[in-house]
Parts: structure tokens; sequence; C-alpha cells
């Protein structure tokens, strides 16, 4: 089975998530590597791409990863969401040791997926994150190489979008929402 990063109960209706709640795991400051860490994070291979919208589950405000966030990402060891990367750069969550040593000992690098390798660990962890109808894993000896993308930093989101952007609610941006009846 792979291991789970970021799997909080904030951000799934079902309760009971691996990771617990995202509250008990925020820490005031991150781990000295922490650029790298995120870095490698926003690297890894993209399992399914999911079509929504989310916001931080702290703060209440868009970030960098909101669309898409719930899509499963990984490295072939490990598995997390796609909005992880945010909540280890912004809050500093806790990482596991082990993630910390697999990562380090990689070199920051994102390895290649694997998929004779990668397939049984896939077909038994997503629907212990939710995903029981993934189609299961083709199996054969192809290697997935990851697809070189950018990635948007957080200051870079930060100096692109108007800070009353980040706070505004969901509605039209062309008119004033109408107050809700009570």
């Amino acid at each position: 089975m792979l291991g789970l990063l970021g799997f909080y109960d904030e951000l799934d209706r079902r309760p009971g998530q691996p990771n617990g709640s995202v509250h008990d795991a925020i820490r005031d400051t991150g781990e000295p590597d922490e650029a790298e860490l995120v870095a490698y994070l926003d690297a890894g291979h993209v399992l399914i791409d999911v079509m929504e919208g989310g916001h931080d589950v702290v703060t209440g405000r868009a970030h960098r990863r909101s669309a898409g966030c719930s899509s499963p990402v990984t490295d072939g060891t490990w598995l997390w969401r796609l909005d992880f990367p945010h909540y280890v750069e912004t809050h500093h969550v806790a990482l596991p040791g082990r993630f910390l040593e697999h990562v380090r000992g990689l070199r920051y690098r994102m390895p290649p997926l694997v998929t004779a390798r990668f397939g049984p660990l896939f077909d038994a962890t997503m629907p212990l994150v939710g995903w029981a109808s993934a189609v299961p894993w083709p199996v054969t000896t192809a290697v997935v190489e990851p697809e070189v993308r950018d990635v948007m930093s957080r200051r870079e989101w930060d100096a692109m979008v108007p800070a009353q952007a980040r706070n505004r609610p969901h509605g039209a941006w062309t008119r004033p929402r109408k107050p809700r009846r009570a």
C-alpha cells in the first residue's frame, strides 16, 4: 500500500480520514528544507485530474492549488492530494519521518513511475481515500516519465491575484450578492 499524506478530515465529507485533522498537523515552523519538499510534492505524477474548486480549510481563502485540489498525486511510494503542497508551504503541516527520509534520499528528484510496481499499490490504496470506483491500474512494465511543468509559487500567486479577489465569496463578479433569507 502507498503511504498517505494530507488526507485530512476537513478535506472530505466522510469522517475518519487516514491523516486525522489538519489542525492537529499544523506547526509554527516547517522543515529546514521545506522549499525543496514543496517543490518535490508539486512535481508528483497526477493520477486523476479532478474538475473541482476548493479553498484552504484553515483560512477559507483560495490558493494556488484551488483548482483540482483533490486530484490524487503520487511518486510511486506515497500518495497525496494536489493541494497538499499548499498546506506544507503555508501551514507547515507535519510530515512523516519515513517520507522525509524517502525524499531526501532521492535528493528531491521525482522518480519515474514504474507501473508494474505501482499498479498493485494503486489498486490497494485508492479505496482507502474514497476512490473505490477508480479504474484498476493497468499492469505493464512501462515507465511513465513525469511531464515537466511549471508550478506557481505562493509568492507568485499572491502577487498575481489581488487581495480582494482572494477573499471574495463565490458568486457573480459583476454585482453584489443578495443576502440570504434567515
